[in-house]
């Protein structure tokens, strides 16, 4: 990043300014870091932003911004978020892939200076010329080479060192040099956001669309709703009860969180899918009515969850099914509030990541534990051939002899110290680098 050889440039860092290049300086930009950076450029991956830091007419330092690492597990971690909202939010995260301070200039602490500046409008010029904001950066520094004093000095987090593997295509090849990561939230609250499973108001704002349905897949759903009870009196109604879950479960796939998102998802929709739906027909109007948002409300709020659990799940089996990868994660969660008397309610689910539904969850006992809810709650589910995933809690002998046995499905389980013999074997096998890649599946 600095020239050595460099001679001391005097220079009043007040004066120093961080800017997007224009479209005339794209080429010299290119030449000067393809010329004097270590790891010269090709190019700078998904979408990217350019930056020159300058004092008066002079060019001082380069920085490329571009699409974040699709993995990186010490950053992950970090941040905490599962694979649906990863794959989602992944794009607002930036990578600061390139960072060059030009020959000749060598002044103290141009380069945290000149980062400052940079992470200073970065989310808005990424919302201008991208139409989104960002919530975080990143950048890999290699330990061989420099120390990331400039991040230090900048407050950025150093989070650990990479594994060494490089994306090619579809798989990941070790090339044994290992980067740091190092992050900086955009805003406070960015982790935050980028790990909840649910909307926020700093999240790029998107239009929630209709769902496609078919009248074969409308009716089918139908069928299954029509089994769920109905709770409410019989005086007064005016929409049919699976009518109205039928349009919640709609608009929920779709993207809707709450009743409120829900009717006006409803309101939205096109004749043509309320009438699949079986919404109730106008005939004054001649139009299909969704229900309204008291309506969805009292409904859902009245529903017996354990009805339409199998029935949903039913419904969206054969959805997974058409899907090419298959792959099922168990995971237990504590619901947040939900202590009454008592332990709070804990939940196991089986969750497809691959089309984002979660296939069934099951009540783990105040005197149980994961372990036991595991095969009541695969049960029901269709499982040969697909993979099913789970934390090192499941690595337990009769639940691999379970999947492989009795349901004719793939297991990959995490091991830790709690399988002590398995994990020394394992270990025994020398394999300290296993790039995740279809060729080395087994």
């Amino acid at each position: 990043m600095v020239d050595p050889d460099a001679i001391a440039t005097p220079l009043d860092l007040a004066s120093v300014r961080v800017r997007l290049i224009t479209p005339a300086e794209r080429a010299r930009w290119d030449d000067l870091m393809r010329s004097h950076h270590y790891l010269g450029l090709t190019a700078l991956v998904g979408k990217s932003l350019r930056y020159v830091a300058e004092a008066g007419s002079q060019w001082l330092a380069l920085l490329g911004w571009a699409s974040a690492a699709l993995k990186c597990a010490p950053r992950d971690v970090w941040i905490g978020w599962s694979a649906p909202v990863h794959w989602q939010r992944i794009g607002l995260v930036a990578n600061n892939s390139r960072f060059l301070l030009l020959p000749g200039v060598r002044v103290a602490n141009l380069a945290s200076r000149v980062l400052g500046l940079n992470l200073a409008r970065l989310s808005g010029d990424w919302q201008q010329v991208h139409g989104h904001a960002l919530l975080l950066a990143e950048t890999f520094i290699d330990p061989a080479r420099y120390a990331g004093t400039c991040y230090r000095a900048a407050n950025w987090l150093e989070l650990g060192d990479t594994r060494g593997f490089a994306k090619s295509n579809t798989t990941y090849t070790a090339h044994g040099q290992s980067k740091r990561i190092w992050v900086y939230p955009l805003r406070r609250d960015a982790r935050a956001i980028l790990a909840s499973p649910l909307p926020h108001r700093a999240l790029p704002r998107t239009e929630v669309k209709s769902m496609e349905l078919t009248d074969t897949d409308a009716c089918d759903l139908l069928a299954r709703l029509a089994t769920v009870p109905d709770p409410r009196a019989r005086r007064g109604r005016r929409h049919s009860h699976r009518s109205v879950l039928a349009l919640a479960v709609c608009a929920v796939v779709s993207g809707a969180r709450g009743s409120t998102a829900i009717a006006e998802w409803g309101q939205r929709a096109g004749q043509g899918i309320l009438r699949r739906l079986r919404c109730r027909f106008d005939s004054d109007t001649a139009r299909y009515l969704p229900p309204s948002e008291p309506t969805v409300r009292r409904v859902l709020a009245a529903l017996e969850v354990a009805a339409l659990e199998p029935v949903l799940s039913g419904w969206l089996q054969p959805r997974l099914n058409a899907c090419e990868q298959h792959t099922v994660a168990l995971d237990g969660k504590t619901l947040r509030a939900s202590r009454r008397q008592g332990q709070a309610l804990h939940l196991i689910s089986a969750f497809a990541p691959q089309v984002g539904i979660v296939l069934g969850q099951r009540a783990v006992g105040d005197k149980s534990n994961e372990i036991t809810a595991v095969q009541p709650l695969l049960d029901p589910l269709a499982l040969a051939g697909q993979v099913v995933t789970a934390d090192a809690l499941h690595t337990q002998t009769d639940t691999a002899r379970y999947l492989v046995e009795d349901k004719h499905a793939h297991y990959l389980f995490t091991v830790k110290d709690n399988q002590p013999t398995l994990k020394q074997d394992i270990a025994g096998l020398n394999l300290p680098a296993f790039p995740p890649s279809a060729s080395h599946r087994r």
